[in-house]
């Protein structure tokens, strides 16, 4: 592993974000849904494909708050575009925890 230096961390938007909307996303090769997020005024909606099906339900994800990288640029997969990286701890079996706030926060807010 290699270390960054302070003023490349500071470079990462790590912000909080509410999920709105949950797809199923058929065209993915690993099983994944497609996610819409609000970030707050300042980032507004932004799109991501998660590999998360594992663990989460499309019903339990509505309205949950997570923690995502918002400064990458666009990746397309498939006809999507992912706008963002959605973060989560990735277990032995390659199952996804995502990183959210203990309590509800606005949405937009960094992560430092």
């Amino acid at each position: 592993m290699e270390d960054l230096n302070w003023s490349e961390f500071e470079r990462v938007e790590m912000r909080v974000g509410t999920i709105l909307e949950v797809h199923d996303f058929p065209e993915a090769r690993k099983p994944a849904y497609q996610l819409i997020m609000d970030f707050g005024t300042e980032i507004g909606i932004k799109k991501s494909s998660a590999q998360i099906t594992k663990l989460y339900q499309k019903e339990d994800l509505l309205h949950r708050q997570i923690v995502a990288v918002v400064n990458f640029p666009k990746k397309q997969i498939g006809k999507f575009f992912s706008e963002c990286l959605v973060l989560g701890s990735v277990g032995t079996e390659g199952d996804i925890v995502l990183l959210s706030p203990d309590f509800k926060v606005e949405n937009g807010l960094r992560i430092g």
